[in-house]
């Protein structure tokens, strides 16, 4: 099936056949015509095709690749990707021809990257790069085994800071109109960042009290719709909110009147602010599901409301261990333990030893 790429501002079609494990492609400029070529060549004996290709080259799979990835992935996935290749580039030429490039030269630059930045850094362009390498051996005849397919490296990563209940409301009360509004709705959501930045008017329901969120969090990069049901002070803050509203869009930037898309520095100077430790919107998601399961909610409603496909994602957003303690109670063999003296107890003891 021909593929389109971009060339210096020119679209072209790439036709490609293999014969016999040998790959024949050809460029064009509509698919109709690519599609043409590639029944011709299927159907001419083996003797009359043309000598074919020796290789593409690592640029030309990136090219290929990252065109795909742009229409499949959100403009962040697809600027990771981008940089990925940029990275990979600097110390493998472009022009290597794929059917050279071998798992140590992989190994080497991921060593180099795990080395200046961090291991899950590393790790991360291992994985982008061996996708779109399986991409490559599906559509583009790459040869096999998966080159990028290296060893992992080890990890230190710092788990994410969840605000306390405290912190979040002495933040909250600082802020006012929209941005107030805002917090409120990722705490009583437990949205995710972009699902509010994209939010319009016609997604909330007054009427049946929902709002829908949509996410491309998921696999296939489709975006997805789900309801959610209002508390009754998200309602009354949203319907607050929508008398003075001047666009469609429910939190528009006050500066271009368009979604935000990203607001980088907006939390980190509210807490500064309100003198707590800084915080993210998505640490906002975390706190949701830990008040959530601290007051004994079920894990599968928690799971309703953050929309995870998989429970076993929810259970990674619970902070703390406590709904296990009770079950890690009962390796004890012993019907009591001794009571820990409080430090001014211990004082007064080794006093009435002395004694």
């Amino acid at each position: 099936m021909p593929y389109k790429r971009k060339r210096k501002n020119k679209i072209e079609w790439v036709a490609e056949v293999v014969r016999q494990g040998k790959r024949y492609y050809k460029l064009f400029t509509t698919k109709n015509e690519a599609l043409a070529w590639e029944a011709d060549i299927r159907k001419a004996p083996v003797e009359e095709l043309l000598t074919p290709i020796v290789s593409s080259t690592l640029l030309d799979w990136a090219n290929a690749y990252l065109e795909f990835s742009e229409s499949r992935f959100v403009r962040k996935v697809f600027t990771e990707k981008q940089t990925v290749f940029r990275r990979l580039f600097k110390v493998i030429p472009s022009t290597t021809a794929v059917s050279t490039l071998k798992p140590w030269h992989v190994l080497q630059h991921l060593q180099t990257q795990a080395k200046c930045r961090s291991g899950h850094a590393a790790n991360k362009d291992r994985k982008n790069l061996v996708a779109g390498w399986n991409w490559g051996q599906k559509y583009m005849n790459l040869p096999g085994p998966n080159p990028c397919l290296v060893e992992t490296f080890p990890e230190e990563r710092q788990a994410r800071y969840i605000p306390s209940q405290e912190d979040f409301w002495k933040a909250y009360e600082l802020t006012e109109g929209q941005d107030q509004t805002m917090l409120l709705a990722y705490l009583h959501l437990a949205a995710r960042k972009s699902e509010l930045f994209r939010l319009l008017w016609e997604d909330v329901d007054f009427y049946t009290s929902r709002v829908r969120l949509s996410t491309r969090k998921r696999k296939g990069g489709n975006l997805e719709h789900d309801w959610l049901p209002m508390t009754e002070e998200l309602y009354q803050a949203l319907l607050a909110h929508k008398e003075g509203a001047y666009s469609e869009i429910v939190f528009p930037d006050s500066e271009t009147g368009l979604a935000f898309t990203s607001r980088q520095h907006f939390m980190k100077r509210l807490c500064r602010r309100a003198g707590v430790k800084p915080f993210c919107f998505h640490a906002l998601r975390h706190l949701t599901a830990s008040i959530l399961a601290q007051s004994d909610v079920p894990m599968v409603t928690i799971q309703a409301i953050l929309r995870h496909k998989n429970l076993t994602t929810t259970e990674r957003y619970i902070r703390g261990l406590e709904p296990v303690r009770p079950a890690l109670e009962l390796l004890s063999n012993r019907k009591s333990r001794p009571r820990v003296p409080t430090t001014s107890e211990g004082e007064e003891n080794k006093k009435l030893r002395a004694v």
